[in-house]
């Protein structure tokens, strides 16, 4: 049963569905890229605090809701705070790394039972760190769960052959989905495995049928250039790109099938609902295009692609608010003094992974 059909309120009637509207420009976002990336290395990667922040206020500013846009509130402070402590730990762990090779085991070890805590403390920041109508939104994942989840669940996969694999990733996208909360309220997911089978066994048939195609094309190629060496290299060149391009299909292909059910299978308890009528071949084309004019322009094309794919999936989004939306509050800015603002400014730092 989908999870919108077994809503009850009473103020149902007076809910209003919507489009979300994506207004950025190529041209607009470009001129804020291209700074961002010279300063960022007349900086030393310094001023990539500054981008970050710059880059991820310009994308929810012009992402509108109901009629009412996103805000990011997170300061290139804090997430140049992250940034230090990361390159101070890692530039140590090197350091001591190349004098005890004992050393750099147990540190990727250890960095890798942290990986799961500094998952979480990425999504607690980033989503405390947005709000929608003066709401911010939170982040109730655990270190426990997060390490199921993230570890424990894709390394129990391989005795399986990883057909496991789609009920490992469905469990993930509930934990985070389910972990995620908006005035106070969580949200609600009700995601099917069969839904993560069926879009898992439909790329892995498409990347078989593409790869056979590209196998058979290399070869057919490399025969039939007239110096061996050179049909060699060039079925390898084939392969190559291929590989590539059957890679960002199916991804394309995945996410498609996925978004569309785990949107649709989403709501915010009398408050909200979202869905999502992505169409995989709008996708694929939006993924192909994006790569062709990143590889013709150098990369200087990489404003228009993120602003193309920003304004498709806000197009295949919509969003249904309740009446009750209207009366939420920020319960953070309710239940928190002065004095706990300051100190939450204090050690609230980013220390995500991007």
């Amino acid at each position: 049963m989908d999870i919108h059909s077994s809503v009850a309120s009473p103020e149902a009637a007076s809910a209003r569905r919507s489009t979300v509207q994506f207004s950025g420009r190529g041209a607009e976002f470009f001129g804020i890229w291209i700074v961002n990336v010279l300063l960022t290395i007349v900086t030393l990667g310094i001023y990539s605090a500054w981008a970050k922040v710059r880059t991820t206020q310009y994308f929810y500013g012009h992402t509108k809701v109901d009629g009412h846009s996103f805000r990011y509130l997170a300061t290139p402070i804090q997430i140049l705070k992250g940034r230090i402590i990361a390159v101070i730990i890692f530039a140590l762990i090197s350091v001591v790394s190349a004098f005890s090779p004992l050393f750099g085991l147990t540190a990727a070890l250890v960095f890798l039972f942290a990986l799961p805590w500094l998952l979480v403390q990425g999504l607690k920041f980033n989503l405390r760190m947005t709000s929608y109508r003066n709401v911010r939104f939170g982040f109730h994942g655990t270190y426990g769960s997060a390490f199921i989840y993230y570890l424990l669940l894709p390394f129990l996969c391989i005795f399986t052959l990883y057909l496991a694999m789609p009920w490992a990733l469905k469990k993930l996208d509930h934990f985070v989905f389910s972990n995620i909360s908006f005035g106070g309220k969580k949200f609600e997911v009700n995601t099917k495995t069969s839904n993560y089978f069926k879009a898992f066994f439909i790329a892995v048939s498409v990347a078989i049928g593409l790869g056979i195609v590209c196998g058979v094309t290399a070869v057919v190629a490399g025969f039939s250039m007239p110096a061996p060496e050179a049909g060699f290299s060039l079925a390898l060149v084939l392969l190559y790109v291929g590989y590539f391009a059957i890679f960002m299909l199916v991804g394309a292909v995945y996410h498609a099938m996925i978004r569309n059910h785990l949107f649709n299978s989403t709501l915010l308890p009398e408050t909200a609902e979202l869905h999502s009528n992505l169409e995989t071949v709008d996708l694929v084309w939006v993924t192909v295009t994006n790569m062709l004019l990143l590889l013709c322009t150098l990369g200087l094309a990489y404003a228009w692609t993120k602003v193309r794919m920003a304004a498709l999936l806000a197009a295949a989004t919509e969003v249904t608010v309740y009446p009750a939306a209207d009366r939420l509050t920020d319960p953070l800015q309710q239940n928190s003094s002065a004095f706990a603002e300051q100190a939450a400014d204090l050690f609230d730092v980013d220390l995500s992974l991007t």
